[in-house]
Formats: C-alpha cells, sequence, structure tokens
C-alpha cells in the first residue's frame, strides 16, 4: 500500500471515527433530556432486539401503557395519567434507545467493512473492538441504571446514573481522541513545554470530574434548591453540608453537599483552564486553548442560568450539551499538546 492511500484510509476512518463521536455527544444530550422530563422509566422492559419496534396500534399502545401502570412510577407519582400524556414521556426513552442501537450499527457495520477492505492497521483491531465492547456494556449499564427506579423508589440511583453518563463520557473521549490520532497524524516538529504538557492534561481530568458530580447533581436534584447565586440560601458555606453520618454519604446522597461540591468544581475548573492558557500563550504553536478558555466560562453562565432559573428543561439540555461541548475542546487541546501542532505559529 502506497503512502498516499495510507493517508487517504486515514482520513476516512477519521472521519467515521468523528461522526461516531458526534453521534454519542447527541445521545449523552438526548438522555439529559429524557432525564429531565421524567420520561427515563416509561419503558418498564428491556428489549435489545425487538425493543427497536415501537407500539402501533390502540391495542399495543394499552398493553405497554398497562405495563407501565404497574410500576412505582405511575402507582406514587403519575396516577391517573392519560395515554396520550405517557406516549410523550415513552417517545423520549424510546428515542434514546433506538439512538444508542443506531451507534452500534453506525460502528460495528462501517468498521468490519473497513476491516474487509484491508483499511484498518491491525495494531487497531483491539482499540476499536474494545470500543464497540464498551458501547455493548453501556448498553447493560443503561438498563441496570433504569431496573434501579422500577422497585420500590421511583427514582433511579445516582449512583447508577452517573456510572452510565461517566461510561458514555469514556467512550466519546476515546472516539473523538482517536478520530484525531487518523486525521491529524504524528506532528513531532512542535513540542509543548513540560508545563503545558501537564495543565493540558489535568483541565480534560478536571472537566471530566466537574461532569461526572454533575450526573450526581441530577441523580440527586440538587439542581431545584438553593437556586440564589453566588450564596446558597443566603450562605457562602450553607447549613446541613455534613448533616449525614456516615460522612462519605454527604459527598454522593446529600443534596447541599453535592451543589456546593459541584460549584466549586466549576470554579475549580476555570481556574485551571485559565492557568493552561497561559501557558499555552508560550508554545511555538496555535494550542486551541482559547476554545477552551471559551467553552468553560459559556459553561459556567449556563450552569447558573439554570440554577437560578430552576432548570427548565431547555436550559438543563443546554447545560449538559455545553458540559461535553468543554470536554471535546479540552481533549482536543490536549491532542494537540501530545501529538503536535499543524504550524508552527501562535
Amino acid at each position: 500500500m502506497n503512502q498516499n492511500s495510507e493517508y487517504q484510509h486515514a482520513l476516512i476512518l477519521g472521519w467515521w471515527l468523528l461522526g461516531c463521536a458526534a453521534v454519542v455527544y447527541i445521545m449523552v444530550v438526548v438522555g439529559g433530556v429524557t432525564r429531565l422530563t421524567q420520561s427515563g422509566l416509561s419503558m418498564v422492559e428491556w428489549a435489545p432486539i425487538m425493543g427497536i419496534i415501537p407500539p402501533v396500534g390502540e391495542a399495543q399502545w394499552m398493553a405497554v401503557f398497562e405495563k407501565y401502570r404497574q410500576s412505582p412510577e405511575y402507582l406514587k407519582i403519575n396516577a391517573g395519567m392519560s395515554l396520550e400524556a405517557f406516549k410523550g414521556i415513552f417517545y423520549w426513552e424510546y428515542g434514546h434507545r433506538v439512538l444508542g442501537r443506531v451507534i452500534g450499527m453506525v460502528y460495528l457495520l462501517p468498521l468490519l467493512f473497513f476491516i474487509h477492505k484491508g483499511m484498518v492497521p491491525k495494531t487497531w483491531y483491539p482499540r476499536l473492538f474494545g470500543l464497540f465492547i464498551l458501547g455493548g456494556l453501556q448498553g447493560l449499564m443503561g438498563w441496570y441504571m433504569v431496573k434501579s427506579g422500577l422497585v420500590d423508589v421511583p427514582r433511579v440511583s445516582q449512583y447508577r446514573l452517573t456510572a452510565h453518563l461517566t461510561l458514555a463520557l469514556i467512550i466519546f473521549a476515546l472516539m473523538l481522541w482517536f478520530a484525531l490520532d487518523f486525521l491529524r497524524g504524528e506532528r513531532k516538529h512542535a513540542k509543548s513545554t513540560a508545563g503545558y504538557l501537564s495543565s493540558s492534561a489535568i483541565v480534560v481530568i478536571a472537566v471530566l470530574v466537574m461532569i461526572v458530580s454533575g450526573g450526581f447533581v441530577a441523580g440527586t436534584k440538587a439542581g431545584f434548591i438553593m437556586n440564589t447565586f453566588p450564596k446558597m440560601a443566603g450562605q457562602w458555606v450553607p447549613v446541613g453540608l455534613t448533616s449525614m453520618e456516615p460522612a462519605w454519604r454527604n459527598v454522593f446522597e446529600n443534596p447541599v453537599t453535592i451543589q456546593f461540591l459541584h460549584r466549586c468544581a466549576a470554579f475549580v475548573v476555570l481556574s485551571l483552564v485559565v492557568w493552561s492558557f497561559i501557558k499555552s500563550r508560550v508554545q511555538s504553536f496555535a494550542t486551541a486553548n482559547h476554545w477552551v478558555l471559551l467553552a468553560v466560562i459559556v459553561q459556567i453562565v449556563l450552569g447558573i442560568s439554570a440554577l437560578v432559573m430552576r432548570v427548565p428543561i431547555w436550559l438543563g439540555a443546554l447545560h449538559q450539551a455545553g458540559a461535553v461541548a468543554l470536554f471535546a475542546c479540552a481533549i482536543f487541546a490536549a491532542h494537540i499538546a501530545r501529538k503536535g501542532a499543524t504550524h508552527a505559529s501562535q
């Protein structure tokens, strides 16, 4: 295979992975809307194959609705809900699950085709098939999360919800990183300073931790309390931060503590991004770090707005979309720091 063919294959593989990452991005946002509309428990069965076919006709709809009417959510929260109202929440969860299956097909079928055509280097087989396995585990994790809300208490576990979100972010990050590997290649002529190399990696980790903390905010509905800024209920350090025993439970189960830590995490991330941006200014190449700085500022504004407005659906969805966009910008900047830049100018 000549060098030009290898380059063309790399571009095709890169754009394919980038497209897959974009679908995962949409999946995360749709998952956020599903949660915000309280639609996640509307489908009480998991059918990996037949679940892609929606109810057709009055009889099928009534059969699905009858199963929902036996669930804790209907009995304790939505008793008396009409069939039309049920359809409204059903379609969000249905769309979320179907999108997961679409990602699997969009990923696996082209991968098998590319391998058949000899376009994928054999050294990439473990990474690319490993991603597919992670995708399958994500589907299982999603159902494991839903099951926690179908027994007694009609609310999914914040632990399982956050694990589901975290695995989605890991899949997204790997897809994006691998896509950049193919699209950008190695550009060894432009070296990062040790300080910037470290700071760019730390920003990625910090953003991931912030989004994970947001998962606990969502899982405990901590965004619906103390809807003031910058103080929480008139206090810089609110009462009730350590009201649970043992103390570690406050970090994961106490809505007051969870919101407080999420606020703190946001400004820690902002500080780290500014630090990394300062480091980027002395590099000999374009770092793209200004996009990370812009993204974190927009994300903080969205977060504050969502908080003080008591998390309307559209703004909550924007906040989640902004978080993943910030994560993507941080990954892109970190990739440039490690693999070199396109040109040597700042």
